[in-house]
C-alpha cells in the first residue's frame, strides 16, 4: 500500500479521537439516565421489579461501570483504540439484559439497541451496521421470550421489525456517509501523488496500487498510449509484494483489453452460484444512454478468462490526447455499479493531472538535453584538459628519474590514478552528453566502483549495501549517486576512520540513505554536513546526524519517492 502522508493519517486519527470521545460521552449519558430510572421510578420498569432487585441493580451497575471506564480510558490515553467493533457487540449484550431484566418487549429501554446501531454503522459502515441491526433483532426477540413465555407476539412482530426496519436504514446512511469519506481521501491521496521530478511512470504506479488498495481488489490495470502510432502501455499493480509492472503491447495484444466501446463504462460480477444465473450482472452505460444495457455473455467471456476474476469494473480515460483505458479486477469482492461510477470520477481527477506530468517531463527533457550540452563541454574544457596536462607534467618527471629512485613508485602510482581518472570523466562526459539514465543496477555498478577507488586510493574500505528489490527512479539515481559519493568523500576528507558503510534501502514510501564510518578518534561533536544538507533539501528530504553510538557517527538521509 502506497503510502499515506504522515499529515493525512494524523488529521484522520484526530477526526477519529473526537467522534470516539463524542460516543463515550454520549455511552455513560445513556448509562446515567438508566440509573436514575431504576432509582426514581423501579415500579414501572417490570413487572416483577421486585424479584429482580439486586439482579437490575448489578446489571445497571455494571454498566455505568462499564461506560466510565471507557470514557477514562479514552481520555487518558487520547487514543481511538478502545472505538473498536468488540466494543458495540458487548454494549449489545448490555442492552439486551436491560432488556430481558426490566420486562422485554414492554421495556423502556429498548430504544437503547439504536444507540449501537447509528455507531457502528457511521463508524464501521453498512456491513457491520447491518450485522449489528440482525444481533439486536434477535437479542430483543430472545429476551423478551425469556422474560415471559405467554408474550404478545404482535406486539412483539411489531417492535422486532421496527428496530429491523430503522437499523437496517441507519446501517445504509451510515455506509453512505463511511463510503463518501473514504472516497474523498481516495481523491485528496490520489490528487497529492502527482510529482514531476519523478516520473509520469512511477505516479501511475502509485495511483494504481492506492485505487486497488480503496477496492480491496486483486489487481488494477491501466493500458493508454498517446497514438495510434504506439504500443500500448500496460501498467499492473498486482505483481507480487505489491510491486506494479509496465509492459509494451502491439495492437493484437492489447485487443481483448478494448473490446468495449471507447466511452463505455462497464460493471460484471459473476453469479453468486452456478444454480443462480439470475445474479450475474454484465452491464456498459455511454455518456449517451441514460440507463445501463445488459452486455452480450460472449462479449466479455475472453475477457473473463484472461484477467481471471469473478468481478471486475472499467472506465474510460478522459485523455486530452490519446487513449486507454482502466481496469479493477477482484477474485472475492463483488462489485457494484456504483464503483464503476466512483471509478470513472477517479480517473477524471487524477489522469489531467498525469497528462499535466508528461507535458512538464518532455519540457523538462528538452530543457535538460540543452543543459547537458553544455556541461559535457565546459567538463572537457575547465576539467578534462587540465587533468591530462597534470598526467603529463606527472610522466615527464617520471621519465627524468631512475626505476630506482626512491619516489618513483609514488609517481607510478600517481600515473595510474590520473589516467583512471581521466578515464571516468570521460565515460561521465559522454553520459551526459547522451543523456544516459541509470537503473538500479547501474547505479549500484558506479557506487560500488567509486568504493573501490577509495579503497585503492587511500586505504578506506567503504561497503555498499542495498535492499533486495531496491527501486530508485532514473531521476532520482543521479542525485543519489551525488549524495553517496559526497558522503565517501567526507568519510575520506573529515575522519581519521578506516572502515565505513552505505546503505540504501525503501522504507515507508521514502528512499532512506545511512552513510555510517567508524570514529577511532572518539566520539565527535554535532556537525551538519553542508553540502549533503543541501542536496537532501532541495530532493525535500530529511537529514539526521547520529553521534551518540558509541564508536560510530552516522548520517540518515531520508528523501520521499
Amino acid at each position: 500500500m502506497i503510502p499515506q502522508s504522515p499529515s493525512s493519517t494524523v488529521a484522520r486519527n484526530a477526526g477519529d479521537a473526537v467522534g470516539a470521545s463524542m460516543v463515550f460521552v454520549m455511552r455513560l449519558v445513556l448509562a446515567l439516565t438508566a440509573i436514575l430510572t431504576l432509582v426514581v421510578a423501579p415500579g414501572d420498569l417490570g413487572n416483577r421489579y421486585g424479584e429482580r432487585n439486586l439482579l437490575n441493580s448489578l446489571i445497571f451497575g455494571g454498566y455505568l461501570l462499564h461506560s466510565l471506564t471507557l470514557l477514562l480510558v479514552a481520555r487518558r490515553h487520547r487514543t481511538p483504540f478502545w472505538h473498536g467493533k468488540a466494543v458495540y457487540w458487548i454494549d449489545l449484550g448490555w442492552y439486551a439484559l436491560m432488556v430481558y431484566c426490566t420486562g422485554g418487549g414492554n421495556s423502556f429501554f429498548f430504544p437503547f439497541f439504536f444507540f449501537v446501531i447509528l455507531t457502528a454503522s457511521f463508524q464501521w459502515g453498512f456491513d457491520e451496521g447491518a450485522r449489528i441491526t440482525l444481533g439486536a433483532t434477535f437479542a430483543l426477540a430472545l429476551s423478551t421470550w425469556l422474560t415471559d413465555s405467554s408474550i404478545n407476539h404482535a406486539h412483539l412482530l411489531l417492535r422486532t421489525a421496527f428496530v429491523l426496519a430503522l437499523g437496517y436504514m441507519i446501517a445504509y446512511w451510515g455506509g453512505l456517509g463511511v463510503a463518501q469519506r473514504r472516497r474523498l481521501r481516495l481523491l485528496r491521496d490520489v490528487s497529492r501523488l502527482a510529482n514531476p521530478r519523478f516520473g509520469v511512470d512511477q505516479t501511475i504506479a502509485l495511483v494504481l496500487q492506492q485505487t486497488r488498495d480503496f477496492y480491496h481488489a486483486s489487481n488494477c490495470l491501466l493500458l493508454m498510449r498517446d497514438n495510434p502510432e504506439e504500443l500500448w502501455q500496460l501498467h499492473s499493480s498486482g505483481a507480487p509484494q505489491g510491486r506494479a509492472s509496465l509492459s509494451r503491447l502491439p495492437e493484437g495484444a492489447a485487443a481483448p483489453l478494448l473490446v468495449f466501446a471507447p466511452q463505455a463504462l462497464v460493471q460484471y460480477a459473476a453469479a453468486l452460484h452456478a444454480r443462480l444465473p439470475g445474479t450475474l450482472e454484465s452491464r456498459s452505460r455511454t455518456p449517451e444512454q441514460a440507463r445501463w444495457q445488459r452486455l452480450p455473455p460472449e462479449t466479455v467471456e475472453q475477457l473473463i478468462d484472461l484477467l481471471d476474476a469473478s468481478s471486475f469494473i472499467s472506465a474510460p480515460l478522459p485523455l486530452r490526447k490519446g487513449e486507454g483505458r482502466i481496469y479493477v479486477v477482484s477474485d472475492r469482492h463483488r462489485f457494484s455499479r456504483v464503483d464503476a461510477v466512483f471509478l470513472q470520477q477517479l480517473a477524471a481527477q487524477v489522469f489531467p493531472v498525469i497528462e499535466n506530468i508528461v507535458l512538464l517531463d518532455r519540457l523538462a527533457s528538452d530543457a535538460a538535453f540543452r543543459e547537458r550540452q553544455k556541461i559535457a563541454r565546459d567538463l572537457h574544457d575547465t576539467t578534462i584538459q587540465p587533468y591530462i596536462g597534470l598526467r603529463h607534467g606527472i610522466s615527464a618527471v617520471r621519465q627524468t628519474l631512475q626505476s630506482d629512485h626512491p619516489v618513483a613508485a609514488e609517481l607510478d602510482k600517481l600515473l595510474d590514478m590520473t589516467t583512471q581518472v581521466i578515464g571516468d570523466m570521460r565515460q561521465f562526459t559522454r553520459q551526459v552528453r547522451q543523456g544516459a539514465s541509470q537503473t538500479d543496477a547501474e547505479l549500484l555498478v558506479a557506487l560500488r566502483r567509486q568504493a573501490q577507488q577509495v579503497q585503492e586510493f587511500y586505504d578506506i574500505q567503504i561497503t555498499i549495501q542495498a535492499q533486495d528489490g531496491l527501486t530508485i527512479s532514473d531521476r532520482l539515481a543521479a542525485e543519489v549517486f551525488q549524495i553517496v559519493n559526497e558522503g565517501m568523500h567526507n568519510i575520506r576528507k573529515h575522519t581519521r576512520a578506516r572502515t565505513g558503510t552505505i546503505s540504501l534501502n525503501n522504507a515507508d514510501g521514502q528512499l532512506r540513505i545511512r552513510i555510517e564510518n567508524e570514529t577511532p578518534e572518539g566520539p565527535t561533536a554535532p556537525f551538519l554536513p553542508g553540502s549533503l544538507a543541501e542536496r537532501t533539501a532541495a530532493l525535500g528530504g530529511t537529514i539526521e546526524i547520529d553521534c551518540d553510538t558509541p564508536g560510530a557517527t552516522a548520517v540518515s538521509i531520508a528523501i520521499p519517492v
